[in-house]
């Protein structure tokens, strides 16, 4: 039983370990897709926009649902376009 309990507690920190590097990707996430949105693409160099695109389209492939996580991590809301 010993040895199982230590498997039960090598798992458990794993998945802190897991669940703490998921916040921090999420903070990531959320602070550079609130960059990205922020950011008026006609004033920025060729090498930026290409740049903020590489990081849109990665950031893109997120499902809603992280997006969602991630923006609400840095308390970020983003505009849909149109709207004022």
């Amino acid at each position: 039983m010993p040895h199982r309990d230590q498997e039960i507690a090598m798992l458990r920190r794993e998945v802190e370990m897991l669940m703490s590097e998921r916040d921090l990707l999420l903070r990531v996430a959320g602070s550079a897709a609130a960059l990205i949105a922020s950011l008026d693409s006609k004033r920025l160099p060729v090498g930026a926009v290409e740049a903020a695109d590489l990081v849109a389209t990665t950031i893109n492939q997120l499902s809603e649902e992280s997006l969602q996580d991630a923006l609400g991590s840095v308390h970020a809301e983003i505009e849909e376009e149109g709207s004022d």
